[in-house]
């Protein structure tokens, strides 16, 4: 390269080198000036202030002390089997419900599947929040139950909480069967081995699936002592169904409110309408409009079989007994469907008819029949 592009750097030296040095000295007086906010504390929940009730947890909590400066909470929860502190093994993931500007949030609408539930809840500043409070552990036990299609009617398509009628669901297995037993000869089939035989034995010991016109499928868990509930919905053109409770001792070709082991409401939408009580093969008309969801409440220990309106908790009807062996919630069902809604707490407006109502009307003195 040519002398005249060369570049050369001559840095000016002295004793201090104040030339290359940056002042930071207005931005130094800046950083002094800020005031950086504190991390919250930890809230404190208060387990008597907390409310369980009608499939909803009202959980409340506070500050140990006065902090101005929080912007909002975060609300954390999670549903276990396990009382008293979460554990680490087997825990669900929590819940996070964020942007809370209160000291108290209610969760509604609730399945209670799992005994207990477990809340932390922790403050936020504008900048940053704070450690969680202590988990404390609300108790929300309910009834859960599915369907036992292991021996509902051949009719019924049963899948957890619901149960369809299907027409063709005993016709294809017992010609499957039946196709089965004849492979091989040409004589009739001995009466020894029908399709029923054929299956695996039922979950409840010897009974068998129902059959006949007995279309009716039970819950899976027995009600053994204390008060339940759960409510149940029928498809807009379900054309017959029944609603209830039944002894294990249920014959497979018995129907729901015909024998003296079982109770029941029974809606029929075919020929003509009626809505009636049954039990013991006795019939009572109930002069009410039957609603779109209806909800069952059990009594086991007081003898008590209520069904309500589910939605304005309106009582239809109330059996008055004495259960001496436990009871399944029965449902039979033709030409329709039901759904079913369980994991739920006995309403508040329900248990405070029942104090009213004493667990029984006038109108249903002529079905209640003590059963031995």
């Amino acid at each position: 390269m040519a002398s005249a592009f060369r570049l050369s750097l001559k840095p000016k030296v002295s004793d201090n080198m104040t030339h290359l040095m940056v002042d930071f000295s207005q931005e130094r007086q800046m950083l002094q000036t800020l005031k950086f906010l504190p991390v919250p504390k930890a809230p404190e929940i208060d387990p008597v202030e907390c409310l369980v009730a009608d499939n909803a947890v009202t959980v409340t909590w506070r500050m140990p002390e006065e902090d101005n400066k929080i912007d909002h909470f975060i609300l954390e929860y999670r549903k276990t089997n396990f009382d008293g502190l979460p554990r680490v093994k087997d825990e669900r993931c929590w819940d996070i419900i964020d942007n809370i500007k209160g000291t108290e949030y209610t969760l509604s609408g609730l399945r209670f599947d799992s005994k207990y539930m477990n809340f932390r809840v922790r403050a936020c500043n504008k900048a940053v929040a704070g450690e969680c409070s202590d988990p404390v552990t609300l108790e929300t036990k309910a009834l859960n139950f599915s369907l036992d299609s292991s021996s509902s009617h051949l009719n019924l398509r049963v899948e957890d909480t619901c149960v369809e009628w299907d027409p063709t669901g005993g016709k294809g297995q017992e010609s499957k069967v039946k196709g089965k037993e004849n492979k091989g000869r040409s004589g009739t089939p001995s009466p020894k081995r029908t399709s029923v035989g054929s299956r695996p034995p039922a979950v409840r010991g010897s009974r068998d699936r129902f059959t006949g016109e007995s279309y009716t499928v039970l819950g899976d868990t027995a009600i053994e002592s204390g008060q339940h509930y759960w409510e149940v919905k029928a498809q807009k053109d379900c054309k017959s169904y029944s609603v209830g409770v039944a002894y294990k001792t249920l014959g497979k070709f018995d129907q729901l409110g015909k024998t003296n082991t079982s109770w029941c409401i029974h809606v029929n939408n075919w020929l003509q309408n009626t809505f009636a009580a049954k039990h013991n093969n006795k019939v009572k008309a109930l002069d009410v409009t039957v609603p779109e969801r209806i909800g069952v409440f059990c009594d086991f220990d007081g003898g008590q079989l209520s069904f309500y309106d589910a939605n304005s908790k309106q009582l239809l009807y109330s059996f008055k007994t004495k259960f001496t062996q436990p009871v399944l919630p029965g449902f039979m069902v033709w030409c329709g469907g039901l759904s079913l809604s369980t994991g739920m707490q006995v309403p508040s407006a329900v248990r405070t008819l029942q104090k009213s109502e004493n667990g029984m009307t006038g109108s249903a003195s002529s079905l209640n029949i003590v059963t031995q």
